[in-house]
């Protein structure tokens, strides 16, 4: 990865007395994938419509490409793209007909190969003649979605890009969304509700909450400031030992029969094992879940709400 193609930098939007995105700075690196993270009204959306030039911000500076957004926006928006689950295509026109009229304002040669191209990729040929609002929920995000690269755009802005998809289908399109990184180095800005997919991803996140960056780092590193994980035995006998044992260490279980699920320190796994061993109690079965980056936004969230 090389410098950022895209700087922000105190970035501020009131509506009324409401403040919705909180004096927020970042940088998007050219060849990088940021995951951009929080609760609804957390600021995300209306971020990204400050980067769209679809809403003023109230102060703050958008730059890409090391140019003013407000000085170049109509040579920024031709290198730039976007999908939305929240958005639409002209609903009457066809699939073809849309695709078509992005194509000829982005002025992309050979266009007819490119939609092909890209509606084989994302699965939906079959629906060229179909107008847009006779899509299914899932059918819409793919067609947006190669809408979004019509252009062979240096930065994406993708907010939900997989909603409403089923897993087999959400997969092709990470796999092709890493793809376009490697082979023209875009540069991607996601937001998702899917943890699992800005953990598989992203290369750095950022966390929104009350309009406020209030954390930054790889996935892994933000994973690992959660220190609990669950420990699952089972345990065939000497249940009451068991139990006493997890007691006097004040840890939080439950209890299915044999099956033990306990939550504790990833640090102390080994001692309550060794506890376990001494006291001679055996288990047939042993499984620990390591947090992820879904504990941790949890985690983070709620400590900010209290």
């Amino acid at each position: 990865m090389k410098g950022a193609i895209l700087e922000v930098k105190n970035l501020t939007k009131k509506f009324g007395n409401f403040l919705a995105v909180d004096n927020i700075s970042f940088s998007l690196k050219e060849g990088e994938i940021l995951g951009f993270l929080g609760p609804n009204g957390a600021g995300k959306t209306t971020t990204i419509q400050m980067l769209l030039g679809v809403t003023e911000p109230t102060t703050g500076e958008i730059s890409y490409f090391n140019k003013e957004f407000k000085k170049n926006k109509e040579d920024i928006l031709g290198q730039i793209n976007f999908s939305s689950t929240y958005i639409s295509l002209p609903w009457l026109l066809t699939v073809s007909e849309s695709l078509e009229v992005f194509a000829r304002l982005y002025e992309i040669n050979d266009r007819k190969k490119r939609i092909k191209k890209l509606l084989s990729e994302f699965e939906v040929e079959h629906l060229i003649k179909k107008q847009f609002y006779m899509l299914s929920a899932g059918e819409k995000t793919r067609v947006l979605l190669a809408k979004a690269f019509l252009n062979y755009p240096k930065i994406l802005l993708l907010d939900e890009p997989t909603a409403s998809l089923d897993p087999d289908i959400a997969i092709k399109i990470r796999e092709f969304i890493k793809k376009e990184r490697r082979e023209y180095n875009v540069s991607v800005l996601l937001t998702s509700h899917n943890m699992s997919e800005v953990e598989d991803m992203g290369d750095r996140v950022l966390v929104l909450n009350h309009g406020k960056i209030i954390e930054e780092g790889t996935p892994e590193m933000l994973a690992r400031r959660v220190s609990d994980c669950i420990m699952e035995l089972t345990i065939p006998k000497n249940l009451e030992r068991a139990i006493s044992i997890l007691e006097e260490n004040k840890l939080t279980f439950e209890r299915d029969r044999l099956r033990f699920r306990i939550t504790l320190d990833e640090k102390k796994v080994a001692e309550i094992l060794m506890s376990l061993a001494k006291a001679k109690v055996n288990y047939d079965e042993i499984s620990i879940d390591k947090p992820d980056l879904e504990d941790y936004f949890l985690k983070i969230v709620r400590e900010r709400n209290d």
